[in-house]
């Protein structure tokens, strides 16, 4: 990918030759191509006099705000390698994060953010007039830069506050914007919303693509991101054209619509979770004019597998996830774990041009493994269907994972978190379908001694500081008697949710 179509070059490009058009809007503020360049280049100057060692790893405080962004691209400019780890984490485990991610400080633009006893330096990114001189810019986005040196880092939807730690070179990070340009025809003055945090991968096509073709990110802050009315109200005054969310974005605008279509939608793009049947009728009404995509992809790989949305949208039940992107390779491995051809059922393996080498901190050996020649494949855990025509569908998960809107979440991990508290005997934690999240978890603990009280609230609690927001169960039942089990001895989930949830 020539460097002069990089992320860098294109903002400084745009600062010169549309100053004044939008990069950002969030809230009442618009944020201008130049005060973007102004805002990042006060970032830097603030990161510079730090003065870190030439490899140390940061992690930023991926808090959703303008003030954010010009930080995120200030560390792109000084080449320093930076960890966005969820914002919803509880001290603990970011703590636990940062150690196993070897990042010695934590960066933020937002005052009074609070991390504890951790290492934090609050970066200014005062607006300052660039008096049409971006000299400094251009000098520091030349191409000194390795294609696989590190871009940024991603965490996985990890809930026990371990996630694992994801670095993307400048080279994938390049082909996907390159990508998503391309498909979704994001030009200069492209409107596109950003409902996702900043942590979550969708944002490289949100924030980094848009940026990158000179469009317009609309920023949903998230005190606002459940009011359905505030979303359609924002859709409908910013002239939104691109719209990638996970479904409960689409559950509340059809519950919150008054008739009126959102005109100027062009793309609709599902992605983070399984779509529900009952939902995808709404969107003919909801955005008539816009072509309508299921996204596929993991963090390690970025997205692999598109399917656009045509004819009646209830006729395939589940969705399919489609084909392969371009330069994608997938393979199905069968129960014996050997590939297998034409229709058959089995473990997704993929190799993708945007994915990450490997995990920075352990734990690739099992997860990416060499086939064909050398080529590396992501095994993601994911139990597909291919068809006779070659098309993909997701039909369940190898393990405990289960994803809650659009967030991954291992089921056993919060059972371990949950006994880890001296007073809890046993625990049982099961996902169960909700029409606007998709799937809500539920929690069952056993009281290790029914004499000592053990108060709901205090669980909730000690999962806060222990587990990313998504993975928090939505209820926590105390009980006294042994779960049930299967005849193997397995803690039986149905029974589970039949008998204890129910109540039956």
């Amino acid at each position: 990918m020539p460097y002069s179509r990089s992320l860098l070059g294109c903002l400084a490009d745009f600062a010169r030759n549309r100053p004044e058009s939008a990069a950002l809007v969030m809230g009442g503020d618009r944020v201008s191509n130049a005060e973007l360049c102004a805002m990042t280049m006060s970032a830097y100057n603030g990161l510079t006099a730090l003065q870190l060692p030439a490899d140390a790893r940061v992690a930023l405080h991926a808090a959703k705000t303008p003030r954010t962004v010009a930080l995120i691209v200030a560390c792109l400019l000084a080449r320093r390698p930076f960890m966005l780890p969820s914002t919803e984490l509880g001290l603990t485990a970011l703590e636990e994060l940062l150690r196993k991610a070897d990042c010695t400080d934590v960066l933020t633009a937002e005052p009074g953010a609070d991390f504890g006893g951790l290492r934090v330096h609050k970066i200014d990114t005062a607006t300052v007039p660039p008096d049409g001189d971006l000299a400094g810019l251009d000098d520091i986005t030349g191409p000194d830069v390795s294609p696989d040196a590190t871009s940024f880092i991603f965490t996985t939807s990890g809930s026990t506050g371990l996630p694992k730690v994801v670095p993307l070179s400048f080279q994938a990070v390049e082909r996907f914007t390159e990508w998503a340009i391309t498909k979704f025809r994001l030009r200069p003055g492209t409107v596109v919303l950003n409902y996702a945090p900043f942590n979550f991968d969708l944002c490289l096509l949100d924030l980094r693509a848009t940026f990158k073709a000179g469009g317009t990110a609309v920023l949903v802050e998230p005190e606002r991101a459940t009011n359905g009315k505030h979303l359609a109200e924002l859709i409908r005054t910013e002239s939104v054209e691109v719209v990638q969310s996970v479904p409960m974005l689409y559950r509340l605008l059809a519950d919150a619509h008054d008739g009126e279509p959102f005109e100027t939608v062009k793309h609709v793009i599902v992605t983070g979770d399984k779509m529900p049947a009952k939902l995808l009728p709404e969107l003919p009404k909801l955005f008539p004019n816009a072509r309508y995509y299921n996204l596929y992809g993991a963090t390690e790989t970025n997205d692999s597998f598109i399917h656009e949305i045509t004819g009646d949208p209830t006729a395939a039940d589940p969705l399919p996830i489609g084909r392969p992107l371009p330069g994608v390779d997938a393979l199905v491995l069968d129960a014996d774990g050997e590939v297998a051809d034409g229709p058959a059922t089995g473990e997704l393996l993929v190799s993708t041009p945007f994915q990450t080498a490997g995990y920075a901190v352990g734990g690739s050996a099992d997860k990416f493994v060499e086939r064909d020649g050398g080529r590396v494949y992501f095994r993601s855990g994911d139990l597909v269907h291919r068809d006779a025509e070659g098309v993909f569908t997701l039909v369940g998960r190898t393990d405990s994972q289960v994803k809650v809107r659009g967030v991954r979440v291992n089921l056993e991990e919060i059972e371990q978190v949950l006994l880890r508290h001296e007073r809890i005997a046993g625990a049982a934690v099961v996902a169960v379908p909700d029409d606007v999240a998709g799937l809500v978890i539920h929690a069952v603990v056993v009281r290790r001694d029914p004499a000592e009280p053990l108060g709901v609230l205090a669980l909730r609690q000690f999962c806060r500081e222990r587990l990313a927001r998504a993975a928090l169960p939505s209820t926590i039942r105390v009980v006294d008697d042994p779960l049930p089990t299967t005849p193997t001895g397995k803690t039986d989930r149905k029974a589970v949710i039949r008998d204890l949830l129910n109540g039956s």
